[in-house]
């Protein structure tokens, strides 16, 4: 009788633990129609003209008590037009890959990760980032790219609408070069202001500085650019809604030595549900003086694509 009433006290404090934690298996399905010039339509669905790549990830939380939660997540990216995986970094878990541990204290985070300059764009630009985003492609996320491997980082707690984040990358996990990236971002109601700043040892360090404002009737947005070197630029742009529709209008302008390069997006989006949504979009390149084939950093010059998303 002792034995059973043990076993049961077992299992109802195992009961317990369990119910504090979570384990959720979520995705992205997203794929279309892309149309580039100089190339014959085709589908895409971890593209340029994608909204966003298709994905599979897990993530869960537990609950430590005493307000202290450990998080992790792990995603990978894929293609619906074979299956074929290994998208957004070359490896299985090339999107996300991270443990972390939070409290009132904040948020420290250690693995591969989006980093603090892209959740700092990404806290006023107005595609959410999209592949064809004109922001994301003429400024590569303040220079650094969205994702970074072995990167500790920490994020304090929300402040009425203010909070920051600071990451560092050791030396031997970045080729014998350490770097840092930081972004401090106010978003409160209609309004959200965010600076952005990466920088490794031996290079000049990539800041972007932008802004939104939700008028109701609009919402407009706007950066300054400086990756470095001799490059600057800006960005400017609007987003209308009407109903379950909207369109939005971005402008990515970047002036360096002897170039002058513009990108340019039209998108239109349509809420089919909470969930799912239709979208178009041209997206046009500007030239990137030969850096890439074609002269082109995305490969062309325009672009038009249609296609559906579903987050679930």
């Amino acid at each position: 009788m002792k034995k059973s009433l043990i076993a049961l006290a077992v299992l109802a404090a195992s009961g317990a633990a369990m119910a504090q934690s979570s384990v959720t298996l979520y995705g992205v399905a997203d794929a279309g129609l892309v149309k580039s010039s100089g190339i014959s339509a085709q589908m895409t669905s971890a593209g340029v003209m994608n909204n966003g790549t298709s994905r599979l990830g897990v993530r869960g939380v537990e609950d430590l008590g005493g307000g202290l939660k450990a998080s992790f997540n792990f995603e990978h990216g894929l293609s619906l037009e074979d299956g074929s995986g290994n998208k957004s970094g070359g490896q299985m878990w090339s999107r996300a890959a991270w443990l972390a541990l939070q409290g009132g204290f904040g948020r420290f985070q250690m693995g591969r990760t989006l980093n603090p300059s892209f959740y700092g764009v990404a806290a006023w630009e107005l595609t959410g980032t999209a592949n064809y985003s004109a922001v994301g492609n003429q400024f590569n996320f303040t220079g650094e790219g969205p994702r970074t491997n072995s990167l500790f980082q920490y994020t304090t707690p929300n402040l009425g609408g203010f909070s920051g984040t600071l990451g560092y990358i050791m030396k031997p996990d970045n080729g014998g070069n350490a770097q840092y990236d930081l972004n401090g971002i106010y978003a409160n109601g209609p309004l959200a202001v965010a600076l952005s700043y990466n920088k490794t040892n031996t290079m000049k360090g990539n800041m972007a500085l932008g802004a939104s404002y939700d008028f109701g009737m609009a919402k407009v947005a706007g950066s300054i650019q400086n990756n470095g070197g001799p490059s600057k630029g800006f960005s400017i742009g609007a987003t209308v809604p009407l109903g379950a529709f909207s369109v939005t209008l971005d402008i990515a302008r970047e002036n360096g030595d002897g170039m002058k390069n513009t990108d340019f997006v039209l998108e239109g989006k349509y809420a089919l549900s909470k969930r799912t949504f239709a979208y178009a979009a041209y997206y046009k390149d500007g030239d990137a003086n030969g850096a890439a084939a074609g002269g082109y950093a995305t490969g062309a010059k325009n672009h038009l694509g249609l296609g559906l998303r579903h987050n679930f």
